[in-house]
């Protein structure tokens, strides 16, 4: 009986032009299956897809030029009490990250060149955790990515996954920093200030997470994130503390960056001024970020998601994605950590971004993705970043289709709580490009009433090419 029900099985799925091996790599997985040309598709051809709308929403978007970045930040290094730790013949270390930050290029360069200019000699280390696949290969390749190459900085690229222990924990667990770091003279973070994706605290994504979990590398953010997501706030303090005793840290440069991506500040802080001013700084940077001003949709399309996006590919404060496995980033009293309002009850990811290098990070809280997206899908880029913070969720591959269209109609017959006749759709191109969005007819009473947002254009249908695809 087994025999010959898995046998007829096997002839229904190739009658429906469906590969019967569903359970090889996602790469042979994506090139033999078709799922809109069988069922799915054909339950799903007559869902109604609504004209759209472009809306702009408005932020502060004051900002610093970057021809004017260079004397911003030679200004914040010039203060006597960071200047005057810099002597000749010294070895220090400057910090980069996996993020697309605005200017990151311009701003280490001009780090490395006021270094030399005091006699010192500088490097730049990949700081990004367990990003990159945890290889130093895959984090100069990042690094590089972002325009972070020594004949433009001025100085060499050292990256290595070694760490060696530069203190312990008040109840007793070693602290790792990047080897090439803690053997340096002096240390120069760079990070930006941002609301974290995953936990609430007074810092958050900044230069005390910079210190411990990307000067950590692997080795040093796997024991961070041992304990869960629950306990990162306090963590990052507890390992943070420790490092800025014991590194030999100069200073952090701490970058604040408006809704449209632009560098909006630039701070200097001395180890005990990052204790001190970061969260202040935190606060601001929740102020300045950018969001989608709609409250409810029943469904929201993300055009692109990736590592130089967020940390999650999609930052939550803006998608409201949130891992079911952890029930952070709520803060003690059940807060949301920046202005988010925002929910849909059904998201859509419709690619990744060239930078991410395959890294799907973030894909696993979407409900519906395109093969597009799970073509470009490279795990080994991707796993040891979800085994280091533990949440295996964050890499699932959701439900996923032959094209965009598809995708949305799968998204919208199965979104119960919509008006099928009227669905409210909100677009963005990523979570970090909101200034501009579409919504659906629906969504505009919503949005004329928002003296925040005003309509940008006509309302058109959605712009599929022959394959069904928006791009």
């Amino acid at each position: 009986m087994y025999t010959y029900v898995h046998m007829r099985i096997n002839v229904q799925l190739y009658e429906a032009g469906t590969s019967t091996n569903s359970f090889c790599c996602c790469k042979e997985r994506s090139s033999s299956m078709k799922q809109g040309t069988g069922v799915v598709g054909e339950l799903c051809k007559d869902v109604f897809i609504p004209k759209m709308v472009k809306v702009h929403q408005k932020f502060d978007l004051s900002y610093i030029k970057p021809e004017d970045i260079p004397g911003v930040v030679r200004a914040q290094l010039d203060r006597d009490i960071i200047a005057s730790k810099i002597k000749p013949g010294m070895t220090i270390a400057i910090t980069c990250g996996s993020r697309g930050v605005s200017n990151t290029a311009l701003i280490i360069k001009t780090i490395a060149s006021y270094v030399k200019e005091k006699g010192a000699k500088p490097f730049v280390f990949p700081a990004m955790g367990s990003h990159g696949g945890a290889t130093p290969e895959g984090q100069t390749q990042i690094v590089n990515g972002y325009g972070v190459v020594e004949d433009y900085v001025g100085c060499p690229i050292r990256a290595t996954m070694e760490t060696k222990q530069i203190g312990t924990t008040d109840d007793g667990r070693p602290v790792f920093i990047d080897k090439y770091a803690a053997e340096s003279d002096g240390i120069i973070m760079l990070g930006r200030i941002k609301a974290h994706t995953q936990f609430v605290g007074p810092y958050e994504s900044g230069l005390m997470k910079m210190a411990v979990i990307g000067m950590g590398k692997q080795h040093g953010a796997e024991g961070v994130h041992e304990q869960g997501f629950v306990h990162m706030a306090e963590n990052i303090q507890r390992y943070g503390k420790v490092i800025l005793k014991n590194a030999p840290i100069i200073c952090g440069v701490g970058l604040l960056e408006n809704a449209a991506d632009q560098t909006h500040t630039i701070v200097a802080l001395t180890p005990d001024e990052i204790i001190e001013q970061e969260p202040e700084y935190l606060k601001k940077a929740k102020a300045l970020m950018g969001h989608i001003m709609i409250k409810h949709a029943d469904l929201l399309i993300i055009d692109e998601i990736g590592k130089n996006i967020s940390g999650d590919g999609h930052d939550p404060n803006v998608s409201n994605m949130l891992p079911r496995e952890t029930g952070v980033p709520f803060g003690p009293n059940g807060e949301f950590p920046s202005k988010c309002e925002f929910n849909a009850d059904r998201k859509i990811v419709l690619d990744l971004t060239e930078e991410t290098h395959g890294n799907a990070n973030g894909l696993g809280l979407a409900d519906v993705t395109t093969q597009r997206c799970v073509d470009k899908i490279v795990n080994a880029a991707a796993y040891p970043n979800a085994v280091t913070s533990t949440i295996l969720e964050m890499v699932k591959i959701p439900f996923w289709t032959e094209n965009d269209k598809l995708a949305i109609q799968v998204a919208l017959k199965t979104a119960t709580k919509a008006d099928k006749t009227a669905p409210k759709i909100v677009r963005i191109k990523n979570t970090m490009e909101v200034q501009d969005i579409y919504v659906s007819e629906a969504l505009l009473p919503e949005v004329e009433a928002n003296p925040d947002m005003e309509i940008a254009g006509e309302l058109a249908p959605m712009p599929f090419d022959e394959n069904g695809n928006l791009f």
